[in-house]
């Protein structure tokens, strides 16, 4: 039998007539696209977290993005639910602080850092203070923004306000131990002895001096003005010490004092505010990441500019853009300055307090043949404008708190610190207004200086006052 063949048409087929061989679909191929970006990051990610362990590099580049000074002195701004107020760069602010209607914000009472405590008046100060003030104590406080407050200082030990509280204490022992040196209690009527009391040193009030650290980063003459009227005077001071100035030139005129910034926009426009708050979100979880930081540390590291290391509070402009760009605009700023000064005086004078109005440091009005090389890098990182509109905007202060010594001559006394040029050879500024131990030091012993001479904070002699 024969068995039947297929036919050749059907077993042989030209090779262009085969099948081509059909790939994956596109959809296929689009997924695994997708897919591979992810699963590549999260192979980088742990490419970069195992680097970073291997190395001990993890707490050298979370230190290293912002360190502990920083944030433990960054404000971190709370809504009174002491919730972060999201959209403000402050993730890792340490210092908290809440809004206030009348003074801006105020720092919360209780907290604590390595740097930084705060007590629970709300004070930078380690122990309480209490409305009702003892028999012995002789209360002095400081107000003022980030000079006053101590910036940057390593420890409350280092500020202004503890010097010169350990200056006053030291003088009353001194009196007490060696009372010859001073001026005695009873003046005699012989004219020749007399002339011989007169140039000794007046004795200072006895009693334990407390100086209150009262400073806020940040705060301007305006909001100095609200803090004295509504937290200070309870407390009943024996002498107020305003150092501050430099805000006041960085604040524009139609704000009468600082606020948290950018918050009135964010109440105005909600939907800004929660864009905001999302792309920050977002980039919160990318900085979390060891991929992240790995690359800024190796290639984008930024540090913080010197608008920020300055302004503390405002600095998102440069300093010569936050500086007055007119005559006029300069003007409105230092009246404003004058007019809230003229409000402190008239508040401390009302209750028979003694006023010392100080006009803070700042780096243009050092001898420049005296700066450090440290103090030279700031200067030159400074902009030409800047340097040269900077001194004659302090003068204007000077001129605006000298007419106000001249109209109250009893009851405020001027301080200018603008050309500050300390005895010490060591560096002063760490930025442009903010300065370090040595300089906090001899800056207190200038206020000391000031406040032995003001004869309401003197033990007056019996028969000082006799007729010639």
């Amino acid at each position: 039998m024969f068995k039947s063949r297929s036919h050749p048409s059907l077993d042989y087929q030209p090779y262009y007539y085969k099948k081509k061989k059909s790939g994956p679909p596109l959809l296929l191929i689009l997924l695994g696209l997708i897919l591979s970006v992810p699963l590549s990051l999260i192979l980088l990610e742990i490419g970069a977290k195992i680097y970073l362990n291997v190395n001990n590099k993890t707490k050298e580049l979370s230190n290293q993005s912002q360190p502990l000074e920083v944030t433990s002195y960054n404000l971190k701004f709370l809504t009174n639910n002491n919730k972060p107020i999201e959209g403000l760069p402050s993730d890792n602010a340490r210092l908290l602080a809440k809004r206030d209607s009348q003074l801006g914000y105020r720092l919360i009472p209780n907290q604590e850092n390595k740097f930084v405590q705060i007590n629970e008046e709300g004070f930078r100060d380690s122990e309480p203070i209490s409305l009702r003030k003892p028999n012995n104590e002789i209360r002095i406080f400081i107000l003022g923004g980030s000079t006053a407050f101590g910036q940057w200082n390593q420890s409350q030990s280092e500020t202004i306000s503890n010097f010169l509280e350990t200056l006053l204490n030291q003088r009353v022992e001194q009196q007490k131990n060696s009372p010859e040196t001073y001026r005695p209690d009873v003046f005699p009527f012989f004219k020749p002895l007399r002339k011989k009391a007169f140039a000794l040193p007046a004795k200072i009030k006895e009693g334990n001096y407390r100086v209150i650290n009262a400073a806020v980063p940040g705060y301007t003459s305006g909001n100095s003005l609200s803090q004295l009227a509504l937290d200070i005077l309870p407390y009943q001071p024996d002498l107020i010490i305003v150092l501050d100035g430099y805000g006041d030139l960085m604040l524009p005129s139609n704000q009468s004092l600082r606020d948290i910034p950018d918050i009135e926009s964010f109440l105005e426009d909600p939907e800004k505010h929660y864009k905001i708050y999302l792309t920050q979100s977002l980039g919160k979880w990318l900085e979390g990441s060891s991929l992240y930081q790995t690359i800024s540390y190796f290639f984008f590291h930024e540090e913080e500019t010197l608008a920020q290391k300055t302004l503390v509070v405002s600095s998102q402009q440069s300093l010569q853009e936050s500086l007055s760009d007119s005559d006029a605009e300069l003007e409105r700023r230092v009246d404003r300055y004058y007019q809230n000064q003229r409000q402190i005086l008239k508040l401390s004078a009302g209750a028979s307090i003694p006023l010392i109005l100080a006009i803070q440091p700042e780096i243009t009005g050092m001898d420049l043949n005296r700066l450090s090389p440290q103090e030279k890098e700031i200067f030159l990182e400074l902009s030409t404008e800047y340097k040269e509109n900077i001194p004659p905007a302090f003068q204007k202060l000077q001129q605006a708190s000298k007419q106000l010594e001249q109209v109250f001559p009893k009851n405020v006394k001027v301080v200018n610190f603008y050309d500050f040029n300390p005895k010490s050879s060591a560096f002063s500024f760490v930025d442009p207004i903010h300065l370090n131990k040595e300089a906090n030091e001899e800056i207190a012993q200038e206020l000391y200086n000031t406040i032995a001479d003001l004869e309401k904070l003197q033990i007056i002699p019996k028969f000082f006052y006799l007729p010639d």
